[in-house]
């Protein structure tokens, strides 16, 4: 591999605030972190504020802003990322909806959002459902297109009403053990729309036909096709993204990134770390950036599996952030650490907090700080205000 390449590591959701049973520390204080503490002592550290003002912190927005893109600017919504990761052909004006199977107590206004993620459902089995689905409701009003797990999507055509663009439904994993009326509402405002949620659910309901948790589709994150700059026309480099989920997938589709495909990559603690790793060594041997996602402390955080973060953050040192720093040894190369959001295990949801990040190169001016966490970080005094500005500042800083 030749000199000046650039490794941008994101554990989704790593930042939390304290906790009382790990005495007033974070789940990132609390990990083994050995390797991002090594990094974090001879490189840069601050925070990056990656969720702009006024904008829901969703892992769409912070990861638009770490690839270098201004949400403000970009964003259409989440469905529309998704559909960019599928490939799939959109007319300018057809409203795409990322669509959850779910798990809940009952479709009805004192309903509970209890698992949005149905238990976690493996992709075989949620791809057969979708598959039903679309079936028995596909047509003129949606289409169904299945993903991963419990990730999939759900077309309109461009007939539809500007109202369906604008109703406010929250993401699924936002409302655990909340009542689903005012998301009811707001489909009910829509006939077709409610239409194809009610029916689903009656679907997903018949056991003979259904065996998992999977009882709802929930449908959020609607917009019209997505639209970025191109990676390497912006930044001269040849890039890659490495993810379990079409969201990274999408992005860096639609930067026309290189999309590197992992086999057993589940967005889980069970993930292929290694092929993860070994995927991005060998794409370095001709290109030049690798945007490298691991999903794992961000679902333990929607679980609010305390004992679970903590190990998904010590993985991911162990099994990423380690095995690239050895596969970059002795090379003039940067590496870029952040999370995009924190995912509370309070709240089990995301909140818009200030991100950790470290940057480390050959050259870096040492920080000298005793490990990576969001304390440590804050200590720096390094704030940058804007997302988008982080890796623009990193590639300026490790360029020859």
């Amino acid at each position: 591999m030749s000199a000046r390449k650039t490794v941008f590591l994101i554990a989704d959701g790593m930042g939390d605030w304290p906790v009382d049973e790990l005495g007033g520390k974070t789940p990132m204080e609390a990990a083994d972190t050995p390797h991002m503490d090594v990094l974090a002592r001879e490189g840069v550290v601050g925070l990056c504020r990656t969720i702009p003002e006024g904008m829901p912190p969703g892992s769409d927005i912070a990861n638009m802003a770490l690839l270098g893109c201004d949400p403000a600017t970009h964003h259409t919504g989440r469905g529309p990322i998704e559909a960019a990761a599928q490939g799939l052909e959109l007319e300018a004006d057809d409203l795409v909806w990322r669509c959850n199977l779910v798990r809940v107590s009952s479709l009805e206004q004192d309903g509970v959002m209890l698992d949005y993620s149905a238990g976690h459902i493996d992709t075989p089995t949620a791809t057969a459902l979708v598959e039903m689905l679309q079936r028995e409701l596909g047509g003129t009003d949606a289409v169904f297109h299945p993903g991963v797990q419990y990730r999939h999507l759900v077309v309109q055509p461009g007939r539809v009403k500007a109202a369906e663009a604008g109703l406010a439904i929250r993401p699924p994993h936002d409302i655990l053990d909340q009542t689903l009326g005012p998301d009811l509402a707001a489909y009910q405002q829509c006939p077709e729309l409610w239409r194809v949620v009610r029916e689903a659910a009656v679907l997903l309901g018949n056991a003979e036909r259904n065996a998992s948790q999977a009882n709802a589709v929930w449908l959020w994150g609607q917009g019209r096709p997505l639209h970025l700059p191109g990676f390497q026309e912006r930044f001269g480099q040849a890039g890659a993204v490495i993810s379990a989920v079409d969201l990274i997938k999408g992005l860096g589709r639609a930067m026309g990134m290189a999309v590197l495909d992992v086999p057993g990559a589940t967005g889980y603690l069970d993930t292929n770390y290694a092929g993860k790793v070994a995927a991005a060594l060998d794409f370095l041997e001709q290109g030049d950036f690798v945007f490298l996602h691991v999903e794992a402390p961000d679902e333990c955080g929607h679980q609010g599996g305390l004992e679970n973060k903590v190990r998904a953050i010590a993985d991911f040192d162990a099994q990423v952030v380690g095995p690239i720093r050895d596969g970059l040894r002795g090379m003039d190369a940067a590496i870029l650490v952040a999370c995009d959001h924190f995912t509370p295990l309070i709240k089990r949801t995301h909140v818009s907090d200030p991100v950790p990040f470290l940057f480390w190169h050959l050259d870096a001016t040492a920080s000298g700080i005793p490990n990576f966490s969001e304390t440590q970080a804050a200590s720096t005094g390094l704030m940058l205000e804007r997302g988008e500005a982080l890796l623009p500042w990193a590639l300026q800083r490790s360029a020859p």
